[in-house]
């Protein structure tokens, strides 16, 4: 069922003049609605404007962005970064980097369609990609295998430990890692997985995300070494798009304490959740990230019921499998974590979604 509504969906949404409780969505952090964050972003909306339309190469440049660059680097750990408008346009501009005939591409089962091509697509195991990519590098002068995946792909496969990763050949592969599920949410304040990913010893290491489900800004970045970002920098694709909000990363730049203690906050409702809920075994979920994914149209209708609105639909598009889930923020109250968690407790199973009356 599709729902129509009229503002942000925080910890509740009101549909047809009643009110849910919602557990959906990706504002991690709960910002976009939080009142002291929203008045950092007006803050700079005043002193930035509401858009910035032209080049980054343009004669005139906003500071604001090179900083917030650096700052981003410095938290993921990486050399060099540049921002975007978006994750997707993020993603796309490390696939058009990388296209080239030196390199193969390969997806990783539940890659995002943001770092795909028309002809790509995923392979459904990593037994699959590891035999392909080891008939690849069979080949004397081959074209360098480059591995795109999610880190956080909701199915636990890949973080938080990345086993199936860690079987393949990755001294010899690129690694282009997608982790705009977890930047600004998992690992050591927020900074995401590249430093994880940095030991297991990959050829080069690319990272993008999306800056909108962990920060609550409109935003993209890419993150890489200082040569193949400044070689980014100075392509067609980068200098033709419009940036990022200045006032968005003036705002990520200014709200690194509210950050600190949103994501206390989630962590505080996420461990709450684990300890009243009794049937989190019937889940898909990740130690550390706030998503519980299931398959059952029953459970959804049952918490539809109690009026309980969670994510439940087909991504990325009406011929793709029916994404469902559970997912908690910072905006969430001790009782609405409670009451969550009494109402599934009540169900019987979740594979038959039985409520008790």
């Amino acid at each position: 069922m599709t729902h129509y509504i009229d503002s942000f969906p925080s910890r509740t949404v009101t549909i047809s003049g009643t009110l849910f409780a919602y557990f959906g969505g990706t504002a991690y952090l709960g910002l976009q609605d939080y009142k002291p964050f929203q008045d950092v972003f007006i803050e700079n909306i005043e002193h930035y404007g509401t858009n910035y339309g032209a080049s980054r190469k343009s004669n005139v440049r906003f500071t604001v962005f090179e900083e917030a660059e650096q700052v981003l680097a410095n938290l993921v750990g990486s050399e060099a970064c540049l921002t975007m408008s978006s994750g997707y346009l993020a993603g796309q501009f490390l696939v058009q980097f990388l296209k080239n005939k030196k390199y193969k591409r390969f997806y990783a089962p539940n890659t995002h369609s943001a770092l795909f091509t028309k002809r790509n697509k995923n392979y459904d195991s990593y037994a699959k990609l590891h035999t392909a990519i080891t008939k690849q590098l069979k080949y004397e002068d081959s074209a360098t295998p480059v591995l795109f995946l999610d880190s956080i792909d909701f199915s636990g496969i890949n973080y938080p430990n990345f086993e199936s990763l860690k079987n393949l050949p990755l001294s010899k592969i690129i690694l282009v890692v997608d982790d705009s599920h977890g930047i600004g949410i998992v690992g050591q304040n927020g900074n995401g997985v590249f430093k994880y990913l940095q030991k297991l010893g990959a050829k080069q290491l690319f990272m993008c995300c999306s800056l909108g489900k962990g920060f609550g800004i409109q935003a993209g970045a890419v993150f890489g070494s200082k040569q193949d970002i400044e070689s980014m920098e100075n392509t067609v694709f980068f200098g033709g798009a419009s940036p990022a909000s200045p006032a968005a990363m003036a705002t990520f730049l200014q709200a690194q304490d509210i950050y600190e203690e949103r994501r206390a906050l989630l962590n505080q409702n996420l461990n709450l959740f684990h300890e009243q809920t009794n049937q989190l075994t019937d889940f898909t979920y990740m130690e550390g990230h706030p998503t519980f994914s299931y398959q059952n149209q029953k459970l959804t209708d049952g918490l539809l019921q109690h009026k309980i609105i969670v994510t439940h639909f087909n991504y990325p598009n009406e011929n793709a499998n029916v994404m469902s889930r559970i997912i908690l923020s910072a905006a969430h109250t001790k009782d609405d974590i409670l009451n969550l968690s009494a109402i599934l407790n009540s169900v019987r199973s979740i594979e038959d979604s039985g409520f008790e009356t």
